[in-house]
């Protein structure tokens, strides 16, 4: 008989004050975040952008309680799907693999390795793909297996993205449509949806389909939640959460909240439409930082569509997710990890400095190479610390 186990994949998250540099670390080393020309220069970068923005990070951390509640939710989540296949006649373990921080992708493999699957299906709680996201995620799932010949051997199904999903866009219109019902004027709110950002480039020049996802699943939650009221809200898409100067997916959030203001709107409901759990982009960006902004262009009532977390029909969701894949409906990992010919990325997997599971001391390398490329920056007034706008 299979022993399913059903891997999580998410980004995680700083649980303390004192995780957020290592965390931002090990964000920016990834090259499908910050991809530069020279492989080299990936880790001694991400290091030096860590130190500069982690006093930053760790204030907006400290607004939240200290720490992020990713993992906490994340795991809550594995545990209500375990649940919820169990009771459908599926005998699955489920496991939460994070790609930033801990529990890393290879401390859940050892447990189910360790736990006798024979039947592994990948579900990542992104769902919409991008190459910085789901990408990098299976990508690391692939490294894994390729070096690790009892991985090999497990029968591996993914899926790959479900913005499209019933339980999905049911789960979000139903709870956009209790914050447009408390508004003063419900029928007058605006629906106002933001997703996280990604570089323009990665759209144009990578051929990454995340904007196409994003789009259509505004309109698919839209349409439902129109069928279900008998009335048509006005709504807005953005995009949140850019880094450096780069030009990153538009409109740009902040931009959008100024010209409702503007406009005239009152009711804003607002909708975090790529993230499925509570976490820093929502509960510090979105509620605190938009909403001040919000506020300040005459925008009075902001209501934020809390995150599915555990909503039921949303865990319901996933387990048909998960019951189709195994019913053939999933891809292979070699099809799931596999990247847009246009997108190149350099060779940084041979570089194992960092903090992860099998090498949390600092490399003293590490240090002296950033130290020289610092010094000389500084001297000559130009490179990379200067275009992404740190220096």
């Amino acid at each position: 008989m299979a022993r399913v186990g059903v891997l999580l994949l998410n980004l995680g998250g700083p649980e303390r004050i004192k995780d957020v540099g290592p965390f931002l670390y090990n964000l920016f080393s990834d090259p499908e975040i910050i991809r530069l020309p020279v492989p080299a220069f990936q880790k001694p970068l991400a290091w030096l952008i860590s130190q500069l923005r982690s006093g930053k990070s760790e204030e907006a951390y400290r607004c939240i309680g200290g720490g992020s509640p990713l993992r906490r939710i994340t795991e809550q989540q594995a545990r209500e799907l375990q649940s919820q296949l169990r009771s459908i006649g599926i005998d699955a373990t489920t496991y939460v693999a994070m790609r930033y921080w801990h529990p890393f992708t290879e401390s859940a493999v050892a447990d189910m390795k360790a736990d006798g699957v024979n039947e592994v299906v990948v579900l990542p709680l992104y769902p919409h793909f991008s190459i910085s996201t789901s990408g990098s995620s299976f990508r690391e799932l692939k490294r894994l297996r390729d070096n690790d010949s009892e991985f090999e051997k497990l029968s591996i199904r993914c899926i790959r993205s479900w913005f499209d999903h019933p339980g999905y866009v049911t789960s979000m219109a139903e709870l956009i449509k209790s914050q447009i019902l408390a508004c003063d004027f419900p029928e007058n709110a605006h629906v106002f949806f933001t997703a996280h950002g990604v570089p323009k480039s990665y759209v144009e020049e990578a051929g990454d389909p995340y904007q196409d996802q994003i789009q259509n699943c505004s309109l698919l939650i839209i349409d439902k939640i129109e069928s279900s009221l008998g009335f048509s809200n006005p709504f807005s898409l953005s995009y949140q959460s850019r880094v450096g100067p780069e030009e990153w997916l538009k409109p740009y959030t902040e931009d959008v909240l100024e010209e409702l203001g503007k406009s005239g709107v009152k009711e804003l409901v607002v909708v975090p439409i790529s993230f499925v759990s509570e976490h820093i982009e929502t509960l510090q960006e979105i509620d605190i930082e938009y909403k001040e902004i919000a506020n300040r262009n005459g925008i009075s009532n902001f209501r934020r569509v809390p995150a599915l977390d555990t909503y039921p029909s949303f865990i319901g969701g996933l387990a048909d997710l998960v019951s189709s894949c195994l019913d053939g409906e999933g891809i292979s990992l070699e099809e799931a990890s596999e990247l847009p010919d246009r997108v190149k990325l350099y060779p940084q997997e041979k570089w194992q400095w960092g903090w992860n599971n099998s090498s949390e001391v600092w490399n003293g390398r590490v240090a002296m190479i950033v130290f020289l490329g610092f010094l000389m920056e500084l001297i000559i007034g130009d490179g990379p610390l200067h275009q992404i706008g740190l220096l």
